[in-house]
């Protein structure tokens, strides 16, 4: 303040009295003391603001105290020893640094949250008014008026005020949880339907499983089907034709020559030689048969795969060109992040953020919404920026809004810049200025969770990725084999259900997730980098779409090959079968030229069909048949028996031959036949075992596997990879149940917590009630001291306190308001109050400044003596005390030290009298 030095002060360990005159630094050693233990620069009544404490010229200011550190109740003795020493920095700017040392004066900490934790151990309340009540605080006390005022008084010094603030909190997260609840509950529905829509797609790959087993159960069917109708017969028909040659003259009156009967002759050798050429190309057109089918099967089966494969390349060109689409515009955002880091999370975030600022100076927001939530965070190691990424996702670029009302403002704000786009997720949940309680979250010695891999100063940011990702309970894990170590070793991590490798694995304790992604979209930390990837990853994609267009070139010129020649074995089938059905109709003009064509040809047809049958009667009727025709001579009709019976020779001879090889080929296609149906038999065991009997033909069999395979292949379009889809149903599962289980752990809390505020809230009113009645006995005990009678009146339904004193004698005096009281009286009363404070309240030492203003030397005293008696029966407690009295006629004890401050300038504390020597100490 305005001292270049006050102390060392040296207190006793019960009374002490802190002298001098104003100005010479009285208020500045309580000020100090309180600033020193961590008080606000509001709470001294001296200043606004640390920054005023810094003496006029100076740069810092630094404040020592040390407290003792004995006893069964010391804290960390092993650590600070026998005292603490906490020592304040303040700078000019207003900072303040805390250094808490051991007796020894080694450094043991540096955060203030250690003295905080030394405070609460000590019941140390720099704070309360009872405790340390300044001089401002005394005078506004004394001049106090109002009733509310003293109620507040009471309850801040009883540390009431403190426990209703935390049940009212308590009871705000308690709406709050309700309603995040009721918001899971919502989701759940959402994480239900999603788990049930995937457990069907899970069920549909069991009747596909089925099909498939339906599909090899035909196949074998087939295979002993083809075995059962591989029998073949086949029916030759053959035409001899025998013509005999009879030489006749004259015959029926020369009506016909030889001539007549050589186109006979003719004719059947057409015939025969036709018939030769028939069953050649029968036996050609056989041989095509099947080789039409086969190249038939198979421009069928490459005419599918093509458009299988056309279907399949369209997509892998459209899913390219998609690709290289998205990468074009992610380097567009790269290349204009240069300049501005917010143009990551799209190009249209900063035009939305700068309308959000308009909307919110315009007062449109109730609390101006928070995001993108990405932009709000920073990394602590940037080796785990795609690890956080792949955590966070779609939370990167989300806004959260207070209400639904700011949410529905923001809503509309988007729709003009995300117009048939995918909109930026808005989260709505009530803001917070300080980080949820996160007492369970996962603290393993290796390894950071999210939250603590990050720094975010907004606590609203902190609290919404710890109520919708949980990030308090996800650990990143740098190595893919530690986190598998970690995560599904026989003790997993408490309070941890996840983690993430820094190539952004996801890593379950019963499963493992690759990540797909090798880039990071918003942490990066080297820019020119990322855009020099993105480059190279749109070049290598351009030259696959150059490749992907010469392979379907190509692809595209095997098919027109393969219809080219499908085409020419068409061609020469249907020639063949032209060429078959040509023949069929020579030979049938030629069967209708074997019958009489004129009635001149008919009778040589008779005698030729009519000598035919006399040839198989004996010589004595053919002698006599021939011996009608009475033309032919003896020689000539003997000859011609002769050429008869040779021809008869001949053409047995041949039957004969002929017989033989119609035999041998039957033989040989009966061979085959056999060979054949044990081929086919080594084909069906070999695809089926067990031979089964099948009654239906192979052409229903092969319908119904057409049709199932196509079932099949349309099923398994529609359902996508068997992996990916057990995955996803896992996934959602999991998702469903551990929200389930939250919602039900939340519900289980809150019935909890509800029973234990009311608990709480009982035992609160009962001890409010037992303070009451204390501090109105110690009020009436301390006021009979002077001979006062008073009455306290506690209002705690509308937090009022009213005190009325008489100062007269008996039951004659009348009671009345402290308004109406002089200075002294009305100072001796608050002294009585204070006191009596002091019995109901608990505090290690108490610092009072100037507690006797206003009052005279009867009051002064008799105060006086009632702050010292309460003192000497309390003497494990420090008091001390700032007064500008000398203070000389008090006693010289022990229990009792003056310290008088003698230079306005330094404050030099001196210790004329009441000192101890180190042999009294340590027996105290």
């Amino acid at each position: 303040m305005c001292h270049s030095l006050l102390g060392p002060f040296a207190f006793g360990s019960n009374v002490n009295f802190v002298v001098g005159n104003n100005g010479s630094g009285k208020s500045a050693v309580l000020t100090a003391l309180m600033v020193g233990l961590g008080g606000k620069a509001t709470t001294t009544n001296r200043g606004s603001s640390l920054k005023g404490f810094v003496k006029e010229g100076e740069s810092s200011a630094d404040v020592s105290i040390t407290l003792r550190n004995k006893g069964r109740d010391a804290y960390k003795p092993e650590v600070f020893g026998q005292a603490i020493i906490v020592d304040l920095k303040i700078t000019r700017e207003g900072m303040r640094t805390y250094k808490l040392k051991s007796k020894a004066g080694h450094l043991v900490s540096a955060k203030k949250d250690e003295l905080l934790a030394i405070l609460d151990h000590f019941n140390i309340q720099v704070d309360n008014p009872v405790s340390m009540l300044t001089q401002e605080m005394s005078k506004h006390f004394l001049h106090s008026k109002g009733e509310g005022d003293k109620y507040r008084f009471f309850m801040k010094a009883t540390q009431l005020e403190q426990m209703k603030e935390d049940y009212t909190y308590i009871i705000t997260t308690k709406n709050v949880t309700l309603d995040t609840v009721e918001k899971h509950e919502e989701c759940l529905e959402g994480l239900k339907r999603k788990y049930l829509e995937k457990e069907d797609r899970v069920k549909s790959l069991a009747s596909l499983d089925d099909m498939h087993s339906k599909l090899e159960e035909l196949k074998n069917q087939m295979a002993w089907a083809l075995v059962r109708g591989s029998s073949i017969s086949s029916k030759y028909e053959s035409k001899n034709v025998f013509i005999l040659f009879v030489y006749l003259s004259g015959v029926m009156h020369n009506r016909y020559s030889v001539a007549d009967l050589a186109k006979v002759v003719e004719a059947e050798k057409k015939y025969m030689g036709i018939r030769e050429q028939l069953e050649a190309i029968t036996v050609r057109v056989q041989q095509l048969e099947p080789q039409s089918a086969e190249l038939k099967n198979e421009a069928q089966s490459r005419s599918k795969a093509f458009n299988t494969a056309q279907v399949r390349e369209q997509r892998e060109e459209e899913d390219l060109k998609r690709s290289m689409e998205a990468i074009r515009r992610k380097l567009q955002t790269m290349e204009g992040s240069r300049s501005d880091r917010l143009r990551r999370f799209g190009e249209k975030m900063p035009a939305l953020l700068a309308a959000i600022e308009d909307a919110d100076r315009k007062g449109q927001f109730r609390k101006k919404p928070v995001g993108p939530l990405g932009y709000c965070i920073r990394l602590k190691d940037h080796e785990q920026a795609l690890a956080v990424e792949k955590c966070l996702g779609s939370l990167m670029v989300a806004f959260t809004c207070d209400n639904h009302e700011d949410e529905k403002l923001l809503q509309g704000l988007m729709r003009g810049y995300y117009q048939g786009g995918r909109r930026p997720q808005i989260i709505t949940c009530q803001f917070f200025n300080r980080v949820h309680d996160t007492s369970r979250a996962v603290n393993h010695p290796d390894y950071p969770s999210v939250l603590q891999s990050l720094e975010i100063e907004d606590p609203v940011v902190a609290n919404c990725l710890i109520d919708q990702r949980g990030i308090e309970t996800i650990l990143l894990i740098k190595s893919p084999a530690e986190a598998r170590r970690v995560m599904q070793g026989r003790q997993p991590p408490r309070n941890c259900y996840q983690a993430f490798t820094k190539e952004g694995d996801q890593c379950y304790n019963n499963r493992y997730y690759s990540n797909d992604q090798r880039r990071c979209d918003y942490l990066s930390r080297d820019v020119e980098e990322e855009i020099r990837q993105l480059q190279e990853e749109m070049r290598n994609k351009e030259a696959h779409l150059d490749r992907f267009s010469q392979q379907k070139q190509r692809v595209e010129e095997d098919i027109r090959n393969n219809n080219g020649l499908l085409k020419r074995a068409y061609d020469d089938r249907k020639r063949a079968k032209d060429k078959f059905r040509r023949l069929q109709q020579e030979i049938s003009d030629l069967q209708n030229v074997e019958e009489p064509q004129s009635e001149d040809l008919k009778p040589l047809v008779d005698i030729i069909n009519h000598t035919q049958i006399k040839q198989r009667k004996g010589k004595a009727n053919r002698w006599r048949y021939i011996s009608t025709f009475p033309l032919f001579s003896q020689e000539e009709l003997s000859k011609s028996d002769q050429d008869v019976e040779k021809s008869k020779h001949h053409k047995k001879h041949y039957e004969d031959k002929r017989k033989v090889h119609i035999n041998t080929i039957q033989a040989l296609k009966a061979s085959l036949e056999l060979k054949e149906q044990e081929l086919t038999v080594l084909k069906a065991t070999e695809i089926c075992p067990e031979r089964s009997e099948v009654r239906r033909t192979a052409r229903s069999l092969d319908s119904e596997i057409s049709r199932l395979k196509l079932k099949i292949s349309t099923q398994q379009d529609q359902q996508g990879d068997r992996e990916e889809v057990i995955r996803q149903y896992q996934e959602a599962l999991e998702n469903y149940s551990n929200i389930n289980q939250q919602v039900k752990c939340l519900k289980r809390f809150i019935q909890v917590l509800c029973k234990i505020m009311d608990d709480r809230h009982r035992v609160y009113t009962e001890l409010r009630r037992f303070l009451s009645v204390r501090c109105k006995m110690y009020f009436d005990s301390m006021l009979s001291q002077r001979g006062y009678i008073g009455k306290m009146m506690f209002e705690h339904k509308n937090e009022t306190l009213s005190i009325s004193v008489q100062p007269g004698v008996g039951d004659k005096a009348a009671l009345s308001d402290m308004r109406s009281l002089s200075g002294g009286e009305r100072s001796f009363s608050t002294v009585c109050f204070v006191l009596s404070l002091w019995a109901i309240a608990e505090a290690p030492f108490r610092a009072l400044d100037e507690f006797d203003v206003y009052m005279d030397m009867v009051n002064r005293r008799i105060s006086m003596d009632m702050m010292l008696k309460i003192a000497s029966s309390q003497r494990y407690r420090q008091f001390i005390f700032l007064t500008p009295q000398s203070m000389s006629s008090l006693p010289v004890n022990n229990l009792i030290r003056i310290l008088r401050l003698k230079d306005p300038d330094r404050g030099q504390a001196a210790l004329p009298f009441g000192q101890r020597n180190e042999e009294e100490e340590e027996e105290e």
